[in-house]
């Protein structure tokens, strides 16, 4: 029977991929606690420009800043969703916390996955090359693979240049694009673009399903802080600033 949404994965793979995708973005929001939102302190003055200069409600500033928070935390795992989904290509495994991200199972590939091609620094940089010319050196048949989902174009091309003031080259280190990446391991030249059209559909379905349909309890930090407010008779800033910045000159007035 055909699959219904891409042709290089099972269609039970994409949705369970899905399935552990929503399961961050649940736990993510559920973990955005008043203590939480305060935990790196609150910027109130840059908020209190935002609220007015975009005319926005405190309401729906703070909860559009708790949602930076949340999308921070999220970053991570769609890089983990493209790792279980490569990792459902017939032939390929995911690392599980063992050095690499993805590997062909007769050892002739080894990957790091990062969603964007700017997600590190030249220190990381180094590190990684060198991670990855450690595999190619151990597995003399091995493609070593930085792998950028999100990337500037589209390549798959030695990765060689100057790192940290070094040197760095190897015959079979490459830096790769996320469509060509996903194309060398499905054998299929717009498997990133199936994924890209599926998803929609793929997504819909799953929140139809009895899995999506748990209740999970939202954040709490604004309804907090709102509450604390009715007792307070501050604004919603003007809490969040008091709560943050109490033991600041003056600022015990609020």
């Amino acid at each position: 029977m055909a699959n219904k949404y891409v042709n290089f994965i099972k269609d039970e793979h994409l949705l369970t991929c899905i399935e552990n995708l929503h399961s961050s973005y649940l736990k993510a929001k559920n973990n955005i606690s008043k203590k939480t939102f305060y935990k790196n302190k609150v910027d109130t003055i840059k908020l209190t420009f935002d609220s007015k200069f975009n005319e926005i409600s405190e309401e729906a500033l703070i909860q559009s800043e708790i949602l930076r928070q949340i999308d921070k935390s999220i970053n991570n795992s769609i890089g983990t969703f493209h790792e279980q989904i490569l990792g459902g290509i017939s032939g390929f495994e995911v690392g599980n916390l063992s050095g690499f991200d993805i590997k062909a199972v007769d050892n002739t590939l080894f990957a790091d996955i990062k969603n964007k091609h700017n997600t590190m620094n030249s220190s990381s940089a180094e590190a990684l090359f060198q991670k990855l010319a450690r595999y190619a050196d151990d597995y003399k048949k091995a493609k070593c693979y930085w792998v950028q989902i999100l990337a500037k174009g589209s390549f798959n091309e030695l990765w060689r240049g100057e790192i940290n003031g070094k040197e760095y080259s190897h015959s079979r280190v490459y830096k790769i694009s996320g469509d060509q990446f996903y194309s060398l391991l499905s054998g299929r030249k717009d498997a990133f673009f199936q994924l890209y059209k599926a998803l929609p559909i793929a997504i819909a379905d799953y929140m139809k399903s009895t899995k999506a349909k748990l209740v999970e309890k939202e954040n709490s930090a604004l309804e907090e802080i709102a509450t604390e407010t009715k007792e307070s008779k501050r604004t919603i800033l003007d809490q969040i600033t008091f709560e943050n910045y109490c033991y600041y000159w003056g600022f015990e007035r609020l």
